[in-house]
Order: structure tokens, then sequence, then C-alpha cells
């Protein structure tokens, strides 16, 4: 897929720098299945160019990062939509963000939850504008992300903090998100754009040889959730086919509190 063909995202490199930036600003910038097959094309493109050195996600405006899976999608189409494969490819899309050889910098301009939360923790490096909040939603909504969205998390902030995110699925303010190492830097949000394309100078100023091992060496220890990852989204597969999931969708889409008492 090139990216003059895509709808759901805006490719765009300078300086060195790609800039990958999902464009559903009335859906929280949330991801449907193409959004996901237009990621992936993205950061493929971003891989392939010997001219970036380093590749940038963000969203849309001021309200979202990324919201996450378009629940709103899933409730009313039981998927997230139809996809280049057929195949809803998001474990795709976070194993493309480890396995880039460039650094890949998170630049959250608004929430960043559930699986928007992901991809931001995937990221090399987070810088948050003061105003974004953090935080998953899944048990919320009826769904999960017991991969890298737990497990690599756990590694991130520690075990008490990341149960805290899932269990009571509130969300935290940008400077809580420093304090618990959650992000590298909080800006006003006047100050994003420019503080992301400092950081890519700085990061393109060095080897590029070098910093791809440092990549490949940082993830080598948590490689193995990969595995982890396959099982986890196995199992998601199947639970989101149970009235209990439905239940998690249908109460978002229709702005009321689920009623999962009867799953219990």
């Amino acid at each position: 897929m090139h990216p003059d063909d895509f709808t759901d995202v805006r490719y765009e490199v300078s300086q060195a720098t790609a800039t990958v930036t999902i464009d559903r600003p009335e859906r929280m910038n949330s991801f449907r299945g193409r959004t996901v097959d237009e990621l992936i094309s993205a950061f493929k493109h971003a891989w392939a160019d010997k001219a970036v050195g380093v590749i940038v996600i963000t969203g849309t405006g001021e309200r979202a990062f990324c919201a996450g899976g378009d629940v709103k999608e899933r409730a009313e189409t039981g998927s997230y939509g139809e996809t280049e494969w057929g195949t809803f490819e998001i474990e795709r899309l976070h194993r493309i963000i480890r396995d880039v050889p460039k650094p890949v910098i998170a630049a959250v301009n608004g929430v960043a939850v559930g699986g928007g939360h992901v991809l931001h923790v995937l990221a090399d490096l987070t810088i948050a504008a003061e105003h974004a909040r953090f935080g998953q939603s899944g048990p919320r909504v009826g769904s999960f992300d017991a991969g890298f969205g737990s497990a690599y998390l756990a590694r991130v902030i520690g075990e008490k903090r990341a149960r805290q995110l899932w269990f009571l699925c509130e969300l935290i303010d940008a400077h809580t998100a420093l304090n618990w190492g959650l992000v590298n830097e909080v800006v006003p949000a006047d100050r994003l754009t420019d503080t992301v394309i400092e950081w890519a100078a700085k990061i393109n100023a060095l080897s590029p040889t070098a910093l791809r091992f440092l990549k490949h060496s940082f993830n080598a220890d948590s490689d193995h959730l990969g595995g982890l990852s396959h099982l986890a989204f196995d199992g998601l597969d199947v639970f989101g086919r149970t009235a209990e999931a439905a239940e998690g969708a249908a109460a978002f889409s229709e702005k009321r509190p689920p009623d999962f008492g009867r799953f219990r």
C-alpha cells in the first residue's frame, strides 16, 4: 500500500524523520482494520527509506493520540472492519514498532488509552503534552492485551502500577506518567512538535548502525513476550465472540455502564 492511497493515516518525511499520524480525529484517532494496515505500511516505508533515521508516531489534533481499537465499529459490525488480508493485524503492528531498526518516538498529543496506550508503550521514547492522559480500558469494553500491553508494561513501570492501570481502568495525567517512568518528557502542548523535532535531530546525528544494535539489544531481554502476545491474541479472538465481550462494546457504543455481573 502506497502512502498516497492512505485514508486513515498521514505519512510525511522531513529532516531525516518520518512522521506517521493517525488521522481519525472524529473517532479520537482510534484504529480500525484499515488504519492498522496503513500504519504497518507507513512503518515499512520508513524502514526501507535510507534517508529516514527516526520515526515519529502521533495523532491528529489535541484531543487524542489514539483511543485504541474502534469500539463503535466493533459494536456495530462485530469486527474492526475490512483489512487488506482479511485479518486484523494489530499484533503485526506491535512487532514492527519493536523490530524496525530505527528509534521510534511517540508524540502523545492527547489521550493515549487502550490499544493506543500500548502503541506509545512500545515506542522507544515518549514525549507527552501536559494535557495528555494515559491508561487502559480493555476490561471496561470487553477486551484485553495480555501480551505486550500488560507484561511489557510491567517491565516499564513495575507490576503494581501496571496492574493498577489494568484493574482500575482509570487514566493518569502526564506528570504522573513521568514520575512512573511511563514517558520520557512532558512539555506544553505548543512545544510538543518542536521538542520532538529537537530530539529527532539529536538522534539523527548519531551512528545509525550503533542505534540499530542498541535497539535490538534493549528488545532482546523482553522478546520472549512475543510468544505470550501470540497466545494472548489467540485468546482475545475467542473471547471477542462471547456475549461478555459484546456487552462491553455495546455499553461503550450506547454510552452506558456495562453490566458484567451476570458473567461473574
